[in-house]
């Protein structure tokens, strides 16, 4: 005879102890991200707070609310223009570039299999440098015009990355041949980049070494429907590979029998990848650590599963480079010390952590 009908069986009883586990590791996952949400748009608020005008964080709220919802949150007309026009882009702008450094930094570690991926250390930053020198000192650039300087930032970084991209389709390439060539194609845009200063004019001289170090402040509400519009395509198709990736863990052998093409899917990531690391740099300047230390951190937390790393990894790289920007524009006030320079002063003691870890496994 059969079981009670209202009685339980072992077998059901594991189930529902399995699933009631489940639940609890993602709603943990979930809880976290909601959580760096929370404390990204606190700090934010309070960032914006920062400076010789006299503000609290609710009224920036109020100010940031009423431009959504006119007439309801009545501001003074001085606070709105500054907070609106002036700090509101920078955050918007640091927001943007650090999710999008982060998700591509994750990305770009899962296909290469490599703790050390990151559009730093594959020479996409070095040679989105190199074009700004090439607009800088020769003025040859793909389009003219207030453009020119990021239009060839984004040529020279498509171009190191497609470099990159057309390695990992050869048979036999591993992970580690490819940072290594990431690593040279880094020295060599930096050595001709170098170069191109060696012979520069102090103006030209001088547009090479800020774009270098890099800085949010040139970002603006007119680069921002472009930055949101490839975020908006990009991110979405990045996020359905998460699984794929998940599988890509196993073996690329192990992919194929379960119907993943490895290489074509780690092709695609790294192309999307790509395309979002150009458009940040070439508005934004180098940034570095940004997409190798949130990635690490995050995996910490969330563990190994993209689905949650990707959106995890892009919330903490937006939280990190805020911080760092704020961090750079009041250390030392009225001296701005660039984002860039402030997000590796954060990174690096962080980075060396890692690299002292014994144990690989706790952090990848």
């Amino acid at each position: 005879m059969g079981s009670f009908p209202g009685k339980p069986t072992p077998g059901m009883e594991r189930t529902f102890s399995s699933r009631s586990a489940y639940r609890r590791y993602v709603g943990k996952k979930l809880l976290f991200m909601v959580f760096l949400l929370f404390l990204v748009v606190f700090l934010s608020g309070f960032i914006i707070t920062i400076g010789p005008l006299d503000i609290s964080v609710l009224e920036v709220y109020r100010i940031l609310l009423d431009r959504f919802i006119p007439g309801y949150f009545a501001t003074d007309s001085l606070p709105v223009q500054i907070v609106w026009n002036i700090r509101f882009p920078r955050i918007v702008g640091g927001l943007l570039a650090g999710f999008g450094l982060g998700v591509c930094g994750c990305v770009m570690q899962a296909v290469l299999k490599n703790p050390m991926a990151s559009p730093f250390t594959l020479g996409i930053s070095a040679g989105a440098h190199f074009g700004v020198a090439v607009a800088a000192v020769l003025g040859v650039g793909i389009i003219s015009g207030p453009y020119l300087l990021v239009g060839n930032a984004f040529l020279f970084a498509m171009l190191c990355s497609l470099f990159i991209i057309s390695l990992s389709s050869l048979r036999g390439a591993s992970s580690e041949t490819l940072i290594l060539a990431g690593i040279a194609v880094n020295y060599l845009f930096s050595a001709l980049s170098s170069l191109f200063q060696y012979f520069a004019t102090d103006e030209q001289l001088r547009i090479m070494v800020s774009w270098g170090m890099g800085d949010l402040s040139a970002f603006s509400w007119r680069n921002f429907p472009l930055m949101f519009g490839l975020f908006a395509v990009c991110l979405p198709f990045i996020y359905l590979k998460a699984g794929d990736l998940n599988i890509m863990t196993a073996g690329d052998e192990s992919a194929k029998s379960l119907g993943v093409d490895a290489n074509r899917v780690r092709i695609f990531s790294m192309l999307l990848a790509s395309l979002l690391v150009a458009t940040i740099v070439c508005f934004t300047g180098t940034i570095a650590f940004i997409g190798l230390v949130a990635p690490h951190m995050a995996r910490m937390v969330i563990g190994s599963n993209h689905r949650y790393l990707f959106p995890a990894s892009g919330i903490l790289g937006a939280l990190i480079l805020i911080s760092a920007d704020a961090l750079g524009m009041n250390i030392i006030r009225p001296t701005i010390i660039p984002t860039g320079i402030a997000s590796s002063l954060l990174g690096v003691p962080f980075f060396m952590y890692l690299i002292l870890k014994r144990k690989r496994k706790e952090f990848w």
